[in-house]
């Protein structure tokens, strides 16, 4: 498995990461570890999760997935220095709406949960979850700081900033002489392409910063099961989904996943493979994250390592999916 430095944080990771976002929702605990055993296995040494996993499932809670992940690790506790271990704050922990933010105080409440959930004393990559219009950058990058200088926390990231929320943070760090974000997690696909490609990528380019995309197969969509002219397939998160609905009602994206599935049968590949080699590959990305049910989706992400897209393919993909820029 190929491994990147993670913006200037001194951090090689690998090129995939695991996303534990499943983990206590649509996977069990005892699946969970065999996906997690795995992914270390096959060479995934970056592991990613979320405080609020998975508060919105009627049958869990805020702080479950993390539970999961802690309770892996602590099966055996060598394995905490094996990983490159990622968090997020911000979300709403609990039916008290107060109990959520990038506030100094909900962080200093939240780390110390995390850590508490995790089985751990350190957070690798401790992430904004998304922004926080009530509080100042200035506050939150200064508890940041403290976490950081405490040695709770290595690193800093954001997920879901647009690029003057972003680029207002860098200035801000600049300013205090504090540790800036070194990493943001944008939504980046095949079909979701300019979200990121329009202004964020050109600023983590400038700024070297990592980046690690999330839902680098559209949800599901990229996997190979969605055919032009049919619904959703039964059981597929696809059903009931309006942005996979979205996907399906435009025939360009059909047109792109039927040159995906023939590059991918070129290749002997699967059409996962195929779609995540581009993302994997992109400029600017570091990892990309993936999320999986079975220990059998995993092995087929995994292979995505070892599939190379030429030139020429890429910029065919590429002119296929321009219509999501």
């Amino acid at each position: 498995m190929q491994h990147r430095a993670l913006g200037r944080t001194g951090i090689d990771v690998s090129v995939l990461c695991l996303g534990t976002m499943t983990f206590g929702w649509t996977a069990a605990e005892e699946p969970s570890f065999r996906i997690m055993s795995a992914a270390l296995d096959g060479g995934i040494d970056f592991f990613d999760t979320a405080d609020i996993y998975s508060r919105w499932s009627s049958d869990s809670y805020a702080g479950k997935t993390e539970e999961i992940v802690g309770r892996w690790l602590a099966e055996d506790r060598s394995r905490r220095d094996k990983i490159v271990l990622a968090t997020k704050v911000r979300g709403q922990m609990s039916d008290d709406e107060s109990d959520q933010g990038l506030s100094r105080a909900h962080i200093l409440k939240s780390i110390e949960g995390s850590l508490r959930r995790l089985q751990t004393d350190r957070i690798d990559l401790y992430q904004s979850h998304w922004f926080d219009e009530s509080v100042k950058q200035e506050e939150t990058l200064r508890v940041y700081e403290e976490l950081i200088q405490s040695g709770k926390v290595r690193a800093l990231g954001n997920s879901n900033f647009s690029n003057a929320q972003l680029r207002e943070s860098l200035d801000v760090a600049r300013a205090l002489g504090v540790h800036r974000y070194e990493c943001v997690q944008p939504h980046y696909n095949l079909v979701e392409r300019g979200g990121f490609e329009r202004e964020v990528r050109a600023t983590c380019l400038a700024e070297s910063i990592g980046v690690i995309p999330y839902s680098p197969l559209a949800g599901g969509f990229l996997t190979g099961k969605y055919h032009r002219g049919s619904a959703a397939p039964p059981g597929s998160r696809g059903e009931g989904s309006r942005r996979i609905a979205g996907y399906m009602a435009d025939a360009r994206n059909f047109d792109l996943l039927e040159r995906i599935a023939a590059l991918a049968a070129q290749k002997g590949a699967s059409v996962t493979r195929v779609a995540l080699s581009w993302v994997m590959n992109a400029p600017a990305i570091t990892s990309a994250i993936v999320g999986a049910n079975t220990v059998e989706q995993l092995h087929d992400a995994l292979g995505a390592a070892d599939v190379s897209l030429t030139a020429e393919e890429r910029a065919e993909l590429d002119r296929l999916s321009s219509h999501t820029t």
